[in-house]
C-alpha cells in the first residue's frame, strides 16, 4: 500500500489518477491508509487521498464528511462530489451547510449530492429555500426543482412571486415538473 500511495502522491496528476483503481481494488484495508494521507498538512496529498476514498464502494459517508469543512476548496469540492456518489442521510446537515460554501463549485455539487440524497433531503432545502442568501435559495430550490417533492410547492410558488429571475426560474421548473405548470395571478 505504501507504494500506491507514494505513487498517488507523486505530483504527476496522470500517474496518480492511473493508480486509484490498484488503490481500490485493496478493499475495504485501503480505507485506513487513505484516511491517514487524507489528515496531510499537504493540500495535494488531501485532495488525493479524498479522491481515491471518493471513488472506493469501501469509503462511508462519515469518512467524507468532514471534508466539507477543510480549509482547502478542492478538497472540499471533492468531497462534495464523492458525496454525491454515495449519499447518506448521515451528511445532510453536512451538505446543507455545504450549499453556503464560499466556492460555487463545492456549493453546486453539494447541492448535486442532497439531490441524490432525495426525499430526506426536502424539508432542509424548503428551509434552505426560504431564507439565507440568494445563492444558497437558488441551489436549495434549484435542487427541490430536481427532486420533485410535492412539499415543496408552497415555497415554489412564493419564489416565483420574487424579483430574482434565477429564483422564478427554477421555481416555475420544479412546478411544471410537478405537474402545476398554469399561470398564477394573484387578485
Amino acid at each position: 500500500m505504501k507504494t500506491l500511495l507514494a505513487e498517488l502522491t507523486c505530483g504527476d496528476d496522470e500517474r496518480a489518477e492511473n493508480v486509484i483503481p490498484a488503490i481500490v481494488a485493496k478493499g475495504a484495508a485501503a480505507v485506513p491508509a487513505l484516511l491517514d494521507l487524507s489528515r496531510s498538512e499537504d493540500m495535494d496529498s488531501r485532495w488525493w487521498a479524498v479522491r481515491a476514498l471518493a471513488a472506493s464502494p469501501h469509503t462511508q459517508t462519515s469518512d467524507l464528511t468532514p471534508f466539507l469543512t477543510d480549509s482547502n476548496p478542492e478538497v472540499r469540492a471533492a468531497a462534495s462530489l464523492g458525496l454525491s456518489h454515495r449519499p447518506g442521510i448521515e451528511a445532510l446537515s453536512a451538505l446543507t451547510q455545504t450549499l453556503g460554501d464560499s466556492d460555487p463549485l463545492t456549493a453546486g455539487l453539494a447541492a448535486n449530492a442532497l439531490v441524490k440524497l432525495g426525499k430526506p433531503a426536502v424539508e432542509s432545502l424548503i428551509d434552505s429555500a426560504k431564507a439565507g442568501p440568494q445563492s444558497v435559495r437558488i441551489l436549495a430550490l434549484r435542487a427541490l426543482a430536481e427532486i420533485r417533492d410535492t412539499r415543496a410547492i408552497p415555497v415554489m410558488m412564493k419564489c416565483i412571486q420574487e424579483d430574482s429571475a434565477v429564483l422564478q426560474y427554477w421555481a416555475q421548473l420544479g412546478l411544471e415538473r410537478l405537474g402545476q405548470d398554469m399561470v398564477y395571478i394573484k387578485p
